[in-house]
């Protein structure tokens, strides 16, 4: 059975951290059984993951990497997704959405591709090698926050294709239906936000919030890696 950490005074509520270092150092003190943890690592998705996780890594003292999980857009707007892909091949594609957006296969395949392609850019240019070995490891796989959580269920699958241990996700805030699909992947889910109702928005849990850039990620794990080094 998946244990479930949230937290009651968060509930429901809008605009409860102060951004997303704030949110993670919220998650740290829940996480905190896992100090210092030698089975244990922080694995981020960027770009809004990579603060979250940093903070995280750093006041627990885990290794740090990334997940290169990008959404699949919808062609005719770039917010909205259907799925995810992941860095090592993994597919996942919310079929009901598909559906109702009328896209065909040809449509599905060229998105499919472009963020595969882009996936391969921001490798390069992140600096990254390969996938560190997990096997018999701990990932701790975390975001800003989950709206579909088919990001997370795409990277999910992909880092249970290395053997871990067990598997973690810790995210500040995502929607109640979110978090009961992904019992079926992972092991604990800490969400400290949880709402519910029509319309979700991870934008609402924070109240200082904007879209990071290449060169932002860049510079934390700039940061991860002189800290690495002390």
């Amino acid at each position: 059975m998946t244990r479930v950490v949230t937290l009651d005074r968060f509930k429901g509520k809008t605009s409860v951290f102060e951004d997303r270092e704030h949110a993670g150092e919220l998650l740290a003190d829940q996480l905190i059984e896992y100090r210092e943890d030698p089975l244990s690592l922080v694995v981020a998705i960027p770009a809004g993951g990579v603060p979250v996780g940093y903070v995280i890594s750093s006041r627990l003292g885990l290794p740090f990497t990334l997940a290169l999980t990008r959404k699949l857009h919808v062609p005719w707007n770039q917010e909205a997704g259907f799925g995810a892909v992941t860095w090592n091949g993994v597919v996942e594609i919310n079929e009901t959405l598909v559906s109702q957006l009328r896209l065909s296969k040809v449509q599905v395949e060229e998105v499919i591709e472009k963020e595969k392609n882009d996936i391969k850019r921001r490798k390069k240019e992140y600096g990254l090698g390969e996938f560190p070995d997990i096997r018999d490891r701990h990932p701790i796989l975390v975001d800003d926050g989950l709206a579909s959580g088919f990001s997370m269920i795409a990277t999910l699958k992909a880092v249970r294709k290395y053997g871990p241990r067990e598997v973690t996700v810790a995210v500040p805030t995502a929607p109640a239906s979110s978090i009961e699909r992904l019992h079926a992947y992972a092991d604990s889910i800490f969400c400290l936000n949880v709402r519910a109702g029509l319309f979700f928005a991870v934008a609402s849990a924070y109240v200082r919030w904007h879209d990071l850039s290449n060169g932002e990620v860049k510079d934390y794990l700039k940061k991860i890696r002189e800290e690495k080094k002390r």
